[in-house]
């Protein structure tokens, strides 16, 4: 079974990250993800960026669902206020 920590290392991986954040109970994740490889993408973009970084974990099931908010730094900072 994937573990939130596993989601956290794939993604990591292959995305450099200010912040990341991924929790779940095995079957749904919620990820909060900060890249500057986000700046200039929209949404769509960064998922599939984010989806990349997975390397077909999400395609082949082994990941089953997965939210999540991607964020430029900018875009976090603000956020946090």
């Amino acid at each position: 079974m994937v573990t939130p920590a596993d989601i956290q290392g794939y993604i990591a991986q292959g995305l450099p990250c200010e912040h990341l954040s991924v929790d779940g109970d095995g079957a749904h994740f919620e990820a909060i993800i900060v890249s500057a490889v986000f700046e200039g993408l929209n949404r769509i973009q960064r998922q599939q960026a984010v989806y990349k970084a997975l390397g077909g974990r999400m395609e082949s099931g082994e990941i089953h669902a997965l939210s999540m908010r991607t964020l430029t730094p900018e875009e976090w900072e603000a956020q946090r206020g």
